[in-house]
């Protein structure tokens, strides 16, 4: 174990087995996160910006307000507001007022975005096999549930 990771960061040991498999997980879910990178930016969105307009494609026709958007979002993005505006000056999403509650904006998808999120989906199936091509489905639940181990609650 390891040959890998120790060929590409030019090291020859790790301080402990819990420093290696950290930096693996690091180096593995940068290149994951690489795959689908690589076709966001061809159809001129962010990582965050795709993660936002699934997240509303799940919603429609009636969206979520900006609160609901930030919980979901895989990634914690510190100015949600922002990440929105730009994807509604591209005129993939709308805001709304809530007619419950006039204070609150409902950001919904539009047919613009969900077109776009279709032409996609081709090429974000094609990284996903990429990415499963390495694994099997048995090591993909270990490794989902490894994760969760991770970044789960303790308790």
């Amino acid at each position: 174990m390891g040959e890998t990771l120790r060929k590409r960061l030019r090291q020859e040991r790790f301080q402990s087995p819990l420093h290696e498999a950290f930096l693996n997980l690091i180096v593995a879910a940068n290149h994951v996160r690489d795959l689908g990178d690589a076709v966001m930016a061809g159809h001129g969105i962010t990582a965050s910006q795709y993660n936002v307009l699934r997240i509303l494609r799940g919603a429609s026709p009636e969206g979520h307000p900006r609160c609901e958007i930030a919980q979901r979002l895989l990634d914690r993005a510190p100015d949600v507001t922002r990440l929105i505006d730009r994807l509604e000056e591209k005129g993939l999403v709308v805001r709304d007022r809530s007619a419950q509650d006039r204070r609150h904006s409902l950001t919904r998808i539009t047919a613009k975005g969900l077109r776009l999120l279709e032409k996609m989906e081709p090429e974000m199936a094609e990284a996903q096999r990429r990415f499963a091509s390495r694994i099997s489905v048995r090591e993909a639940r270990e490794l989902s549930r490894i994760c969760e181990q991770i970044y789960g609650d303790p308790g």
